[in-house]
């Protein structure tokens, strides 16, 4: 089995924070930060404040604000942080605040070295940090409090941002002891890592729905998105994009009737070395209307490059080509001999699974402001990878990465979509071009044509079974584009177990599942044809969204070929036999939960309803939340499919906020629905067909059903919630449609027509 994933991840915290370089072989850009006069970090403190741990700072009125390394797209993962601290440094929730980072690279994430935000990494990753945090900063207040009231340090109590000597009744507050200046302690990182941190039988902050800090900013107006931006003489920039979604440039502009636009000042064509973009032209105006108003009379001729005539089918139809060569990809996963063990097999059961090319579309459309100051560029934008983002921008500018500063606002949504920085190199060419800094704001047509989005993906599973009926052998190939590989950092890919090179483990994750197989091949299959024409980024729940679906739903083929209950068939591989000791039986306890919550073979459905299992752990190996879906469907002999109801169960190890864990989970499980009945993309000619929401239809309000959540927190260490659960329920639903109807479906989205042919078959 490969241990790729801790290469990446590594399970104990790296207190020193490891360096992390980013260079693409196409720009050779590095990242960096501007560590030149005048430049300051996003949450710099005052002198009299007490930073006792780069992540928070105490003021000298008590007031403690934490800054948060992450993006918040409304996960709340600020808050978070600020509740992982509160608790180990003993602070009165009110008194807590939070602050968005810079670039700054002491900002950059504990474990990774960068700053990053996905994966349902942010506070698996950063607890210990923070927790570590936390504590240093109520050992140094409490040595400063006891010389302060010349008593012993071990005799002193903290709770609630006050510091008591219970004997002589004597307390000071975080502020007495800030203003005292005699909190000085200071840690090194072999200091932090021997700091016991409190148990979870001791909590008192952690495992509580305590007040969100960012609702009221967000409620009130006063939090900032970058669509909300404005500096002083601002242009604006609105883009015009080919037809062919990449590989297209530009052969001309016409801008004479641009200029009759009032307020219109300049057409800037892209020159993109940094191969984000191609064939975009930004037009620059005073006000965003205006600016829409010229790009739509621009008129530009385009040569539509090599991708012109592709379509979605010639994406498959390469899948499936690749997928026949026996010398294509890469082994993810190669355990024994699955070929050999088919050959004696009792029964083989084979299937082809595919899923379509999926959209991330946040509510706030991408959007970036570029300012440059002398020679530094200033960025104002919301950002899932910030290290990345800022060395795109720089190679926009043609600058050293140093000069570039990134100001992180709030998120209107990101799901995966901003870890790439393809508004930024608009805004920040515009801004060079006509010398003042540029908003550039995409229509919600703009963002869905040129999105990096979830790849279209092709699979083919095969299984063989003794005559027990027992699963003996089982080898899944996995086709599609690379969308970690196109970011260029080799630290994000991983070596493969067959040594031919490194490979996308972000597109394979997952199918190196926790069930107990003797005989298993993965094989990750680049298909280089989709990944030039449709460049991918990750959406949310990443490879997972597709290994499980296939994964499941071939678990569930192989119960009905043999005769077995599917959720039993599940518990029966669960053992916790080698490897998977530990990961299967936590798996098999979220799914014994959502059996049980559901009411799973404990009652007869009407005609034409069904139930169907699923459990998944998502994300990586190494970082998994364990997590179980029992779907409740109705098919009508049209093939309609309704969903009645999803009952999820999720093991988080610690829950630091009960009710924002429900949330995301809840949230989570609707988007996975989303996926599985609703939402496709197509291309054609190059390019993607649906450019609104009227063509591309995510789950509408009418459509969602009840939804059940089970979390079940053991005080293990804490995982992730904010994707898993999209994982999950798709071959749920699928194995429910089976159940009720005998349809077996193997494309996402499921739609009336494909249950209805496979009823029929």
């Amino acid at each position: 089995m490969n241990k790729h994933i801790k290469d990446v991840m590594p399970e104990t915290t790296d207190l020193s924070r490891r360096s992390f370089l980013v260079g693409t072989a196409a720009t050779g850009l590095v990242l960096g930060y501007a560590g030149v006069p005048g430049i300051e970090s996003a949450s710099a403190a005052a002198p009299a404040n007490f930073e006792p741990s780069v992540w928070y700072a105490i003021s000298p009125d008590g007031l403690v604000t934490v800054t948060c390394g992450k993006a918040d797209m409304g996960q709340h993962i600020a808050s978070t942080m600020a509740q992982i601290v509160a608790e180990e440094l003993g602070a009165k929730w009110s008194d807590m605040r939070v602050n968005l980072a810079s670039n700054d690279p002491k900002f950059n994430d504990p474990v990774l070295g960068a700053q990053i935000t996905g994966g349902s990494w942010s506070t698996m990753m950063n607890f210990e940090a923070m927790s570590r945090a936390g504590a240093a900063g109520r050992m140094a207040l409490t040595e400063g409090a006891a010389a302060a009231m010349g008593v012993p340090a071990g005799e002193l109590v903290v709770r609630e941002s006050m510091i008591s000597h219970p004997k002589s009744k004597k307390q000071m507050s975080f502020a007495d002891v800030v203003k005292s200046g005699k909190a000085t302690k200071t840690f090194t990182p072999d200091e932090l890592k021997a700091i016991k941190l409190k148990t979870p039988d001791q909590y008192t902050m952690i495992g509580v729905s305590v007040p969100q800090l960012d609702i009221p900013a967000k409620t009130n107006g006063t939090a900032k998105y970058g669509i909300d931006v404005m500096l002083p003489g601002m242009a604006y920039g609105a883009v015009v994009t080919p037809p062919v979604r990449f590989g297209a440039t530009v052969k001309s502009v016409d801008d004479s009737a641009a200029k009759k636009v009032p307020g219109f000042i300049k057409a800037v064509t892209l020159d993109d070395k940094t191969g984000t973009t191609s064939g975009w032209v930004v037009a620059v105006a005073s006000t965003y209307a205006n600016a829409k108003k010229a790009a739509q009379a621009l008129k530009i001729a385009y040569d539509g490059g090599p991708n012109a005539k592709l379509s979605s089918q010639s994406l498959l139809d390469e899948a499936k080509r690749l997928q026949a060569l026996e010398d294509s990809g890469q082994f993810f996963v190669k355990d024994g001999d699955p070929n050999a063990a088919f050959g004696s097999a009792a029964k083989v059961v084979e299937a082809e699974y595919t899923t379509s090319i999926n959209i991330h579309a946040p509510m706030e459309p991408m959007n970036a402001t570029a300012e440059f100051k002398g020679d530094i560029l200033h960025i104002y934008s919301g950002n899932q990878f910030a290290t990345r983002s800022g060395a795109i921008a720089a190679g926009a500018a043609g600058i050293d990465p140093k000069f570039v500063v990134m100001h992180q606002m709030w998120l209107g949504g990101g799901f995966g979509r901003r870890l790439d920085a393809d508004m930024m190199i608009p805004a920040v060419q515009a801004a060079k071009a006509v010398g003042k800094p540029v908003k550039v704001i995409y229509t919600r047509e703009n963002d869905m044509t040129m999105d990096f989005s979830r790849p279209l993906t092709y699979q083919k599973v095969k299984a063989g079974v003794d005559g027990d009926g027992k699963l003996t052998a089982l080898s899944h190939d996995v086709v599609s584009a690379w969308p970690t590989a196109r970011w260029g950092i080799p630290d994000f890919l991983t070596p493969s177990v067959d040594k031919k090179g490194p490979l996308d483990s972000f597109t394979v994750n997952g199918a190196d599942f926790f069930y107990t197989v003797p005989n298993h091949y993965v094989r990750a299959i680049k298909n280089e044809l989709a990944h030039n024409a449709t460049p991918s980024g990750q959406l949310r729940s990443v490879a997972p969204g597709w290994t499980f679906w296939a994964v499941e739903s071939m678990i569930d083929e192989i119960a009905a070929a043999t005769g077995k209950d599917p959720a039993q068939f599940r518990i029966s591989l669960l053992d916790g036999a080698g490897k998977n000791d530990g990961g299967a039986q936590r798996l098999r306890n979220t799914l014994l939960a959502a059996m049980g919550l559901a009411g799973y073979g404990s009652r007869k459905l009407p005609k034409g309803e069904g139930m169907g299992v699923a459990c998944v752990s998502s994300q990586e190996r190494a970082s998994a939340s364990w997590t179980a879906c029992v779907a409740h469907v109705a098919v009508a002999p049209s093939g309609e499919v309704t969903v009645k109801k999803l009952t999820v169960a999720t093991d988080v190890g610690t829950q630091v906020h009960p009710d924002n864990i429900r949330a995301q989970v809840e949230g989570a499980a609707l988007w996975g629905l989303s996926l599985a009945m609703y939402e496709k993309a197509t291309l054609k000619d190059g390019g993607i067909e649906q450019a609104n929401f009227d063509s591309y239809t995510p789950l509408r309000m009418s459509q969602v059903p009840e939804v059940a959540v089970a979390v079940i927190a053991n005080g293990e260490k804490a995982t992730g919630v904010g994707e898993p659960a999209v994982t999950v329920v798709a071959p749920a639903i699928g194995n429910a449609i089976f159940n009720a109807s005998g349809a077996r479906v193997r494309a996402l989205p499921i739609t009336a027509e494909a249950v209805k042919a496979s009823m029929k078959a």
